[in-house]
């Protein structure tokens, strides 16, 4: 049996603690240990006052015992380069062949750090990640979520796709089932229903 490496979530002061709620839920059902990665092991709050202990510091995180990164958006990547060396640890991540997922304002400090420079991906609005000064403007995608390679970029109004490209990167769920997933938590379909619990239980 193949164990699989744990899915480390970034969390710092004012992260927004909804952006990823389903997918470290759904990927923890599917069988993910979810770790979460402070800029150190001290007590971080989000931005819906939830206080959070971190696992592990971001000086001890190593892509090779990562299934992967997790960043979320938060007021911080807005106000300040205190958060930047968590988007160099996505260059590390990456450029050791392991995956990255950034929502929000996380993907701005992804474009800080030159990621979506040359890489598919997508934002809150085009206008949002072109004040960065990146240059990856030609690449951006208006669409709910994108995944290039190994990076999934996310708005702040997509977490439900955000998980769903979480998902099919990391094969936590079959493509049937991801589908009925997706049509469950963002349509509300009804026979999405029986759908999803008919492909988990094959």
């Amino acid at each position: 049996m193949t164990t699989r490496k744990p899915v480390h979530l970034a969390v710092y002061d004012t992260f927004a603690d909804w952006e990823t709620g389903h997918a470290t839920a759904h990927l923890a059902q599917a069988g993910f240990e979810v770790r979460t990665v402070g800029p150190t092991r001290e007590p971080v709050t989000s931005m819906g006052g939830l206080r959070v202990l971190p696992d592990l510091a971001l000086d001890e995180l190593r892509p090779e015992d990562s299934s992967l990164l997790i960043l979320v958006g938060a007021a911080l990547w807005d106000t300040g380069d205190s958060l930047a060396p968590f988007a160099r640890a996505a260059r590390v991540f990456l450029d050791a062949g392991v995956p990255v997922a950034a929502i929000c304002g996380a993907t701005a400090g992804l474009a800080r750090e030159g990621l979506l420079d040359d890489r598919a991906h997508t934002s809150a609005a085009p206008f949002y990640l072109a004040a960065t000064g990146y240059a990856g403007g030609e690449r951006y995608a208006d669409v709910d979520a994108v995944t290039d390679g190994g990076l999934v970029t996310a708005g702040p109004t997509e977490p439900v796709a955000f998980a769903r490209e979480i998902f099919r990167l990391l094969g936590a769920y079959d493509d049937r089932a991801t589908d009925a997933w997706y049509r469950l938590f963002h349509d509300s379909d009804p026979q999405a229903y029986a759908e999803l619990e008919e492909a988990l239980a094959r």
